[in-house]
């Protein structure tokens, strides 16, 4: 079977699912509707702050009303959503609301897939006739060998007859190659659409359980599972003809979806102010005073500063300038003044900052 490479060590036959498409340009707004899952997998990569937790987030945006969801749709022009979680069938009336939501506001040409574990029939109904255009299961590890005549056989049956594209994904765990290779075989069996094998990574919830299991990193650098890739390209290679299988590296990930759905951010929310890195952070310039609005009114005292190139941050407490402009005079001030490196995520995350010393 033909396989063929793409980005950053990621590999596919056949076809890539279109949702990884979306994603692929950085263009799927990835919205977690619940942290509550029944699964209990061992490897879940969930944060300790969303896991268990009824909790909505868009991208890194705590939702707080549905208008939030459509500011970050907006903000990195998404031509899709992955629904995510947890499970997010936990509430299935809920999720519908929202694919419903997003495809009035957005349109129907506005891709919507999801994750999920259950194979509740009467769930997986109510979020079909939302509007939903492809469903990801993710069976338990301990269903991957008996699929046959069970409960998820049923509902792949039920998502296909409705026009879904339906797929699995799972990730791949070193030591599961024979598990792993049926579950692919089952898929081609069942005219399933696509199966996807993520490579396996550390986070701050699985370390323990992985480690537990003999499990460690590949490299100094990298949070992913030794053996991880090793295995996909095994499984991709030897698997069967007929069912589509894409690997997605980690380093795929950070480095291609991550890194041009943040670009694509940066973009939207920039300012004048602001420096757009390659990478598509955000470099400009602090002052740190007890009293911002004070702080930038002496600046536009003592000097001819633009009104567009500085800005207060009453979140943050500080001044925001352009950072070539205190470059010149930040060694005058008497207030601390940085260099800041940010993502222009909605958690507005810190990459570096570099003070600039006062002159004595």
């Amino acid at each position: 079977m033909r396989v063929k490479s793409w980005l950053n060590g990621s590999a596919y036959t056949v076809r890539l699912p279109i949702g990884c498409r979306h994603c692929a340009r950085g263009g799927k707004l990835v919205l977690l509707v619940t942290g509550r899952c029944d699964s209990g997998c061992y490897y879940c990569p969930l944060s300790l702050e969303k896991r268990g937790r009824d909790l909505v987030f868009a991208d890194e945006m705590k939702v707080e009303s549905d208008e939030d969801i459509f500011e970050e749709a907006e903000s990195i022009d998404a031509t899709g959503t992955g629904i995510t979680g947890g499970d997010p069938l936990k509430d299935a009336s809920e999720t519908a609301r929202l694919i419903r939501l997003l495809k009035d506001r957005l349109g129907d040409g506005h891709h919507i897939h999801l994750y999920t574990s259950t194979a509740d029939s009467s769930s997986i109904d109510i979020v079909i006739r939302a509007g939903l255009d492809e469903i990801r299961f993710h069976p338990p590890m301990r269903s991957w060998s008996r699929l046959e005549n069970g409960p998820f056989e049923r509902v792949f049956r039920l998502c296909s007859d409705s026009g879904l594209d339906v797929g699995m994904e799972i990730p791949v765990i070193p030591g599961m190659k024979k598990e792993t290779m049926h579950l692919l075989e089952y898929a081609e069996c069942a005219g399933l659409s696509f199966v996807n094998l993520n490579e396996l990574e550390f986070s701050e919830s699985n370390w323990r359980a992985l480690r537990k299991r003999g499990l460690g990193v590949r490299d100094d650098v990298s949070s992913a599972v030794k053996g991880s890739e090793r295995l996909a390209i095994e499984l991709i290679r030897d698997g069967p003809r007929n069912v589509p299988i894409h690997y997605c590296s980690s380093s795929f990930k950070d480095g291609v979806q991550l890194r041009r759905r943040i670009m694509r951010r940066a973009r939207n929310v920039r300012r004048a102010l602001d420096i757009l890195t390659e990478d598509g952070t955000l470099l400009f310039g602090v002052i740190e005073g007890s009293d911002p609005e004070f702080v930038a009114e002496e600046l536009k005292k003592r000097y001819p500063v633009p009104r567009y190139l500085l800005s207060v941050n009453r979140v943050k407490n500080r001044v925001e300038i352009a950072s070539w402009i205190l470059e010149e005079i930040g060694a005058e001030l008497e207030w601390d003044s940085f260099i800041i490196e940010e993502y222009p995520t909605a958690d507005r995350l810190e990459v570096e900052r570099e003070r600039i010393l006062r002159r004595r």
